[in-house]
Order: structure tokens, then sequence, then C-alpha cells
């Protein structure tokens, strides 16, 4: 560390070149312990929806001791991004390259009719990217996974085909967590797949208990061959329907009767009382919060009930995570394995029970009692139940951040990133550096002696990974991987954000947002309630041209007047199941047509 404390005077004068240098030499210090040293195991877990505050290291009342004992044997991350829904952060995660680039800018459920024939907006990962998977089994690792995919399910676009040597997977959006059925109606199945066939589910099944058993029973089958292992695992946890078993819902029935404003207080108090933010943080008002004591008090109970649901769903995932660790310990290979924890976006507004009009609410209903779902207080989160927390306790789950998922806010973006295991050097760091989705995928390359390809692999040209490895931050929780003077953009269904230093260039879109323009010091203001754009005119034109320059290079498309993500799923799905009605009609045609025929000549 002398050398770089003697090196200061210079970085002010080039601070970027400071990163670089700091992050070079580290790179040579991890990449001569991983040559003399075991290759670790990695083990990538992403929750779904997962908002920023849940967890016990960030904040939350939810009971997350094994989270938690991750985040005290390694780094927890104050200031990491991703997309601000599932599919674009599993796309930039999985091979560090802008979503856009990767194939997949939007939700394949959400992207208007104009831009799915364009190139790079058709919602599946491409093949201008190549995965960690891939590259990590280049190096001789073992790659799993189990869990939700979301980046296509045609010829050769689920997992097996993209580097995972053996998986069970989810390909679409969401499923039931307790039986294998779709949660909405734009689908007709929720498409699991084992080693790219065709899955049944076992009878009795709840997803996480499931996904960590498929996860040690990939590990098993391979135990002792001498060769690590690459386990990715994303569970279904808490993407809708929320649902729990009874008796972790129990433990929190009472905790949440005080309302989500309360919640939400709670939660800023706590955040800043780990460390994970900084005391005095302002925190804003989501319009979307309603007015708790306007509920009548058999809405509140069932509204208490609903939130108790989602964090016995949190904590059964932590529950799970933790019959993972305790295998690793006995069989030897937990103080070798390199674990990341994080979430995918921010805390889930949807309310398709209770959102929309009249006439959306009456087709839920309808189809949720021919998809054998209910509503009854009595079982909620239980098989059979449907459970949505919707807007208000969303922005509790997000605490004390802005907008949640789908929207470029803090909330929508900033989620929890653990990483612990060799080489993190401090037990319990907060690290308070930006970082962001693409970051991670170098990140693990470097750490299980991988290069991503840099034009070329396989024989054709591929895109180099944007992010940077953040080894430098496990290696010292002061460092910084990206430059003040580094910008880094992103778009999703008009809502976007371009960050440079500690400042964020935000857009957010509709129904919330307003579509102007607004620039924060996310640092010291991460609820954004302070607008700078008026007091720092410059800074907010450079960043206008530095995300318009983000946009031509990675391809960003305008979207119609008007657009709006969960609208347009809806609308998306409705002409899906008109076309599959259609289909079905022209189907029954052919199959009576011919007996019609027959009978005519009869006749």
């Amino acid at each position: 560390m002398g050398l770089l404390i003697g090196r200061v005077p210079i970085a002010r004068k080039n601070p970027r070149g400071l990163v670089r240098c700091c992050t070079c030499l580290l790179g040579v210090l991890v990449s001569t312990w991983v040559l003399a040293a075991e290759r670790p195991n990695i083990v990538l877990i992403l929750a779904d929806d997962l908002g920023f505050s849940d967890t016990t290291p960030y904040g939350g009342e939810i009971a997350t001791p094994n989270i938690a004992r991750l985040a005290d044997e390694g780094v927890r991350f104050s200031n990491y991004h991703t997309a601000s829904s599932c599919a674009p952060t599993r796309a930039m995660l999985l091979t560090g390259v802008d979503s856009h680039l990767a194939g997949v800018p939007n939700i394949p459920e959400a992207i208007p009719p104009g831009q799915r024939d364009q190139p790079n907006y058709h919602g599946t990962l491409n093949r201008d990217v190549v995965t960690i998977a891939t590259l990590l089994q280049d190096v001789g690792y073992h790659t799993y996974m189990t869990g939700k995919w979301h980046l296509g399910h045609g010829p050769g676009q689920l997992p097996f085909h993209r580097g995972f040597e053996r998986t069970v997977t989810m390909a679409l959006t969401g499923s039931d967590n307790w039986q294998q059925k779709t949660y909405l109606p734009i689908y007709d199945d929720p498409h699991w797949y084992a080693d790219g066939e065709p899955l049944t589910l076992p009878r009795r099944y709840y997803s996480s208990e499931y996904l960590v058993d498929q996860t040690i029973g990939f590990i098993e089958s391979n135990r002792g061959d001498g060769k690590p292992f690459f386990s990715y695992l994303p569970f279904l946890a808490v993407h809708l329907p929320v649902q729990a078993p009874r008796a972790l819902t129990a433990k929190y029935l009472g905790r949440y009767d005080d309302g989500w404003s309360v919640l939400r207080a709670e939660r800023l108090q706590r955040a800043a009382a780990v460390g994970i933010l900084p005391p005095g943080v302002a925190m804003s008002e989501m319009a979307s919060t309603r007015d708790w004591q306007a509920l009548g008090p058999a809405q509140q109970r069932y509204q208490a009930k609903a939130m108790a649901v989602y964090a016995g769903m949190v904590e059964a995932m932590d529950l799970h995570i933790g019959r993972l660790m305790r295998y690793l310990q006995d069989i030897g290979e937990y103080r070798n394995t390199v674990f990341v924890f994080t979430s995918d976006n921010g805390a889930e507004p949807s309310q398709p029970i209770n959102g929309g009009g009249p006439l959306a609410r009456g087709y839920m209903r309808a189809w949720m009692a021919t998809a054998g779902y209910d509503t009854a207080y009595e079982t909620l989160g239980e098989r059979g139940s449907f459970v949505e927390i919707g807007p208000s306790w969303a922005s509790a789950a997000v605490a004390p951040l802005a907008y949640y998922k789908f929207y470029a806010g803090e909330g929508g973006m900033r989620v929890p990133l653990i990483i612990a295991g060799p080489p993190v050097s401090g037990h319990g760091e907060i690290a308070r550096a930006f970082s962001y989705v693409t970051d991670i995928a170098p990140t693990l390359l470097q750490l299980g002696g991988a290069t991503a390809p840099a034009a070329r692999y396989a024989g054709h040209r591929v895109r180099a990974p944007s992010g940077r490895s953040l080894v430098p931050v496990l290696a010292d929780s002061a460092a910084r991987v990206h430059g003040p003077e580094e910008s880094i953009g992103f778009e999703l269904g008009g809502n976007a954000a371009l960050f440079k230093g500690d400042q964020k260039l935000v857009r957010y879109g509709l129904p919330l947002g307003d579509g102007e323009w607004h620039l924060y010091d996310i640092v010291s203001d991460p609820g954004e309630t302070r607008d700078l754009r008026t007091t720092q005119p410059a800074l907010f034109v450079e960043l206008q041209q530095d995300y318009a320059d983000y946009a031509y290079a990675n391809g960003v498309l305008e979207l119609p007047t008007g657009y709006q993500q969960q609208r347009q799923v809806a609308i998306n799905g409705a002409q899906r199941g008109f076309r599959n009605g259609l289909i079905v009609l022209f189907l029954t045609l052919l199959v009576l047509l011919p007996l019609y025929v027959a009978y005519r000549l009869r006749r």
C-alpha cells in the first residue's frame, strides 16, 4: 500500500489513473493468489424483487441470519445498482455487457410491437455475448444453475446451451411457488426444464427448498473430483405470487399492524444504525403510498398479513441459503467458496388482483378462479393462495429510497450486494463506492482465473464486458473501481439514468414519473429529495450529453408516446391470449371439418 500512498499527489491530477493502477496491481496479486492456491468455488445467489432494506444487514426487521452471516464474513456494498427489472439485470449479471447490446433491453413481455423485430430488442440473450458460465467452464469449473432464467427458452436459448452443464430452470418471468402452474394468464405454462428437457416438478414442492435441494444434488454429484464449481442460484423469492409456509408467516403476524409508513420510517433509522446509509438521510414520500389510517380495520388486518407472508418468504429463502452453507461446511468446501448475494431489482409494486379498472380486476378474478387461486385471509400465502404487496408495502421494502421496480429511482435500482469468501480482506466492512451489475462478471472471472474475450470467441465476434472487477474493493473497502469522470448509462422502458462520480441523472417514466430529467447526489441524498438541476446547470447539461452518447453507442430506441411497462405487459399478454384463442379455434375447425364432411356424405 506504500506504493499507492506515494502516488496520491499524482492521483489528484489523474484520479482515473489511480483507479486503474490500483486495479492492475490488485489484479496481479489476485491472479497470483488464484494460481498459488486452490481456485475458489463460486456461489452466485440472486433474489427476485428483494427490496434494499428487506434483510437485517441493510436495516430490515425480517430474520435473515444466514445472509447476515455472509455480511459479517464479507463486504456489504451500500451503493450497488442493477437494472430496474429482472431480465435486463440477469443478462448483464451473467455477461458484464450492457443489456441493450446483450439483446435484453427490457423483459420480453413488455417490449412494444414496433421494437420486437429490431436488432437486440428481442428480449432474449443474443449470441454476441458469452456467459461467465461458459468462460469458467473453459478453465475447468463445473457449472450449475437452479432457478429462474428469463433470458429465452427457444432453440439454443436455455442455460443448458449457454455454459451450464447441469440445470433445473424455470424459463419465464415467474411461477407459483407451491405448484407447477403459471401465476398470470399471459402464459399457459411456466416452462420448467432440466438439462434442456421439459421437467415435471415433484408433488411436494416449495420453490426455495426445491432449488437448494437441486443445487446441493449437483454439487454432490461431482464431489471429490478435484474441480471447483460455479453455482448460479436465482430464487423465485420474492416475486409474485408472494407465498410462504404458514409457520413462517405466523412469526410476523402483528408485526406490520402499524402500516407501511411506520415501517418505512423504522427501516430508515435502522439502515443508518447499521451503517449502510449515513445519518440524517432525507426520505421522500411516494404518491402511490396510501394513507394507512384511511383503511378500515378489515383492510388493515388483510394488508398486514400480506406483508407477513412477504416476510415469511424472505425468511424461507434465507433458511434454505443456510442449508446450502451448512452443506458446504460439512463437505469441507465452505472456506474455499466465494458467495455473492444480491437482488435483480427493487421491490415489486404490481397489483394484478387489485390494480387497474373494474374490467381488469374482474378478468383477473375470473382467471384466478379457473386457475385455482384465491385470496382468502385464513390461508393467505399457502398453496392455492395469491398474494401481492402492492406499491405501498413496496415503498417500505426499499426504504428509504424513492420508487421501486420498473423505475430508475434508487428504490428500483439500488439493491443489496454482499460478497464473502476468499480473497475478501476485511470482515463486516461496508463498501460505499459506486458499483454496477456489469461489474459482477469481471469480478467472478478474475476470482476464477478466467479471462473475458476482448473481441472474438469460438470463431465469431463478441462483445467484451463493460464492467470493472470489484476485486480492489474486496481487498480494500476504501477502493473504488469507477473513476469520478467515468459515466455509466442505463435505460429500460423509458426510465433512464446516467451515473458519474457521486451524481446521478435520472428520468422517471410513466405513470408515476414526469418523464423529465432530474439530477441528484446519491451519496449524500440517496432518497433523491434535492434536485440539483437548477443549482448545477453546467453539470446537468454535461450529464445529459453523456447519456445521449450512451444511448447512441448502445442502440437505445425511442418508445411510443405514453408507453408504460406494466400496461404493455397486459396488452402483450392479451394479444397473445387472443392469438392462442384463434389458433385453438382453427385447430378445432380442422378436427371438426372432416367429421362434418363425413356426416354430410352419409346423409
